[in-house]
């Protein structure tokens, strides 16, 4: 399992379109994913698959940089462990789609790594049957985070993609992750041009437990940053909490007017803990 935690906005960019790899790489996400699964026909795969090696050949990418692959289940799936393996640059992250085991992530460790590449691996949930397995999914030595991938599940079960349809779904990937000490990262918000509504889901999605947001274009990433970053106004209030912590011993206390105890005290010092990682 990985030991670090990624950025809160990660971007990704179709394959195919090369035009877009710089400008997804400087939009200000901390992951830019190039995709060859689900944005390419399958005619074009093979373009996909070479042109994307230029993904991780531009000079001093400032993110985190990763490729979505196609599904361990097709034959373009195994085609793409093979490309990998032989790309001069290669991602620093991996994900992978259709997950529903624990052995999809290590069948790609397997594949990929060597001396000096062990690649992060994250899981792409978006089945039912990956819903069934979450448990087993997580404990994955190699998972390094998990993705929800609202488009397929939704369609699978064939329910809409609206907030309060999809909210099983989130609510059981957040409790398996955080039970595995695993990052989760929400799925994209596929209207582009209401901000409203980015807003909207992004709050939600950091509410529930969420430590960060896929998007589709460039212009989602500031408010995705925005959003689950910790505000200056939070971490004072958590520095406050922790002190009223040490000067109670630990006991429960009153802070603002409301009672607080350890539950309380522990969510404050891992976000005092994670700002003062980030400074």
């Amino acid at each position: 399992m990985s030991s670090t935690r990624p950025g809160r906005a990660w971007i990704i960019t179709p394959g195919l379109r090369s035009d877009r790899f710089a400008v997804a790489q400087r939009a200000g996400a901390a992951v830019a994913v190039v995709d060859i699964e689900d944005s390419v026909a399958l005619p074009d795969k093979q373009t996909a698959r070479t042109a994307s090696e230029q993904f991780f050949a531009l000079p001093d990418p400032p993110c985190t940089l990763g490729i979505r692959m196609n599904a361990l289940t097709t034959l373009d799936g195994l085609k793409d462990l093979v490309a990998l393996s032989a790309y001069t640059a290669r991602p620093d992250l991996i994900v992978v789609p259709k997950v529903e085991s624990p052995r999809d992530v290590e069948l790609v460790a397997t594949a990929l790594d060597s001396d000096g590449y062990t690649p992060d691996i994250w899981a792409l949930i978006e089945s039912p049957r990956a819903f069934e397995n979450l448990p087993a999914i997580m404990s994955a030595p190699r998972l390094g985070g998990v993705i929800f991938g609202s488009a397929d599940y939704a369609a699978t079960v064939r329910c809409g993609l609206g907030w309060e349809s999809l909210r099983y779904a989130r609510s059981a990937l957040i409790n398996a992750a955080t039970a595995a000490n695993v990052p989760a990262i929400d799925a994209p918000t596929w209207e582009l041009d209401d901000p409203a509504v980015l807003r909207r889901d992004a709050e939600r999605a950091k509410e529930l437990g969420f430590y960060g947001k896929g998007c589709v274009h460039p212009r989602h990433v500031q408010m995705i940053n925005d959003i689950f970053t910790p505000t200056v106004e939070e971490i004072a209030q958590a520095r406050a909490l922790v002190a009223a912590a040490d000067a109670s011993g630990g006991a429960v206390t009153t802070v603002d007017g409301q009672m607080r105890g350890t539950p309380f005290f522990n969510r404050a010092r891992a976000l005092v803990a994670e700002a003062d990682g980030a400074s």
